[in-house]
């Protein structure tokens, strides 16, 4: 089980018994506003999205990451991070990532504590070479995560994305091992 520490939080895989925290944190309208196809209605619906992390953990290769987020002090849940890999590369694997935390740990600090986590884990042991990441643009907090990350922005999808009974903007950022490697300072281990 991969277990990945920050100095507010624990990131470690999912575990058998974590499907209330998963239906609690997948059902809440506000965690799951911007991404309502990922909104979990039952106890059934949260077990069989745990039963996939935990398939994805066992696969070689692996297909995904994702990490429950918990509080070192208090081990209350706080969310979830992780990446899917969307390409794998004779140079590295390419991946997709995404967060979600509980409003109570927003504005925080606490996403941006985790993604630099992440990205340190996927970059220095997982052979991630590319990160690709994207919300509507009127998602202030989430872009703001990927630019406290040191993600850059690669487009602007003007009027792509229907939400809310409206056509939105969305906006895509990335990170490569390269460049983060050169913001971080980070000593390359390959």
């Amino acid at each position: 089980m991969l277990r990945l520490t920050t100095k507010r939080m624990i990131l470690r895989d999912y575990q058998a018994g974590d499907e209330t925290a998963i239906l609690k944190l997948k059902s809440d309208p506000q965690v799951t506003f911007y991404l309502p196809g990922l909104r979990l209605n039952s106890l059934e619906e949260a077990r069989a999205d745990l039963q996939k992390c935990l398939t994805d953990q066992t696969s070689d290769p692996r297909p995904t990451y994702f990490f429950h987020i918990e509080s070192k002090a208090t081990e209350e849940a706080m969310g979830s991070i992780g990446y899917t890999i969307t390409q794998t590369t004779p140079l590295g694997k390419l991946a997709d990532v995404g967060y979600f935390l509980f409003p109570q740990f927003w504005n925080q600090g606490y996403a941006s504590e985790a993604l630099a986590c992440l990205f340190r884990f996927a970059f220095l042991e997982d052979k991630i070479i590319r990160f690709s990441a994207g919300c509507l643009q009127e998602n202030i907090g989430s872009e703001k995560v990927m630019k406290n990350c040191g993600m850059l922005k690669e487009a602007e999808h003007i009027d792509s994305v229907w939400h809310e009974g409206q056509l939105k903007t969305r906006v895509e950022y990335r990170l490569l091992k390269t460049e983060w490697l050169a913001q971080s300072g980070a000593v390359k281990t390959e």
